[in-house]
């Protein structure tokens, strides 16, 4: 009955991806007649204020968040190139960083068995002084896996926000990391052995796969690309390393969405907060986000994660002949 279930879960994320797609295609088709070469995305000038999304652009910024969150493909590349080329404008960072908590609210119902075991066993070890459980070790290696992308990220945004935003959140920079990226799954693909599985993990792998996590903060990088691909290079299985991702992810996410939360509803004076898009987006990220961690944990079981390598690359070279032809800057 749960394999039929999963079955069906990427039946509909296969064919939703498809929709969207082939809809980003048409616009992007579109425009490009309608401007003959000319610079034809609606773009945020350097020092403005980000667009305001409508319920309909928030409902798709949703899918696209939840369909590349946990997928190793950058869902804040995503989040920034997509809306650039419907011609939307930059949502902005806070959007972004709130509707990440549909993410999380998918992630804790998918995975709420195992944090429940997780945070039990760390909580029975504590009081029986058991500091050989694996439960215990756990929560420490997430916990201490956490701290690299949280101290790093929270470095940026306050010291170097200008240099975060125009630099690092680039078109070209999300292109040119996006494929370094690519190229760093392909050899982690090709060097790791496989062998290790989810009771091997150690508070090290934390340590370590935390510490690739905290490339995250370069959009482009993808949080469960760098960790996947880490988790690859330590020899942990494919699946492994996707459902460890997914947990160690939980606290960095559910921070950004609460900073960005908090940025969102405390507007300028004057301006009102649409709150009726932000909930669409936030519903719209759950559920595709729940699909997509459902459909890579099966599809990652039978296959490699070659093809996400190849996407990448196909990503970061668009946007490069994007940029070059003067589609976007």
């Amino acid at each position: 009955m749960f394999g039929q279930t999963k079955k069906y879960f990427s039946f509909i994320y296969c064919l939703s991806f498809g929709l969207i797609l082939s809809v980003l295609l048409s616009l992007a088709n579109h425009h490009r007649a309608i401007a003959f070469g000319a610079d034809i995305i609606a773009q945020e000038a350097p020092g403005t204020t980000t667009s305001q999304v409508n319920l309909f652009q928030a409902v798709v910024l949703g899918f696209v968040q939840g369909a590349t969150e946990f997928i190793p493909i950058s869902s804040t590349a995503h989040l920034k190139a997509i809306p650039v080329f419907f011609g939307w404008g930059d949502p902005g960072v806070s959007f972004s960083a709130v509707i990440q908590l549909g993410s999380i609210a998918a992630v804790l119902s998918y995975f709420w068995s195992d944090l429940a075991q997780i945070f039990k066993g760390m909580v029975k070890a504590i009081r029986t002084s058991d500091y050989d459980s694996q439960e215990f070790w756990m929560a420490v290696g997430i916990a201490v896996g956490s701290i690299p992308i949280i101290f790093f990220g929270l470095l940026l945004t306050i010291f170097e926000p200008a240099f975060y935003e125009q630099t690092l959140r680039s078109m070209t920079s999300i292109a040119i990391v996006s494929i370094i990226m690519a190229i760093l799954l392909a050899l982690a693909e090709s060097i790791g052995n496989q062998k290790r599985n989810f009771k091997d993990l150690t508070v090290k792998d934390g340590i370590l796969i935390g510490l690739a996590q905290a490339m995250a903060i370069v959009p482009g990088t993808s949080r469960s690309g760098s960790t996947m691909t880490a988790g690859l290079f330590s020899n942990l299985d494919r699946e492994t390393a996707a459902r460890y991702s997914f947990l160690l992810g939980i606290p960095a996410i559910t921070l950004a969405g609460l900073v960005g939360l908090k940025d969102l509803v405390s507007p300028v004076e004057g301006e009102a907060i649409a709150f009726i898009p932000l909930i669409g987006g936030l519903i719209s990220s759950a559920i595709f986000s729940y699909i997509a961690i459902a459909w890579l944990l099966e599809f990652l079981k039978r296959r490699s994660t070659w093809v996400f390598v190849w996407y990448r690359l196909a990503f970061g070279v668009f946007i490069l002949a994007a940029v070059a032809l003067g589609w976007v800057k």
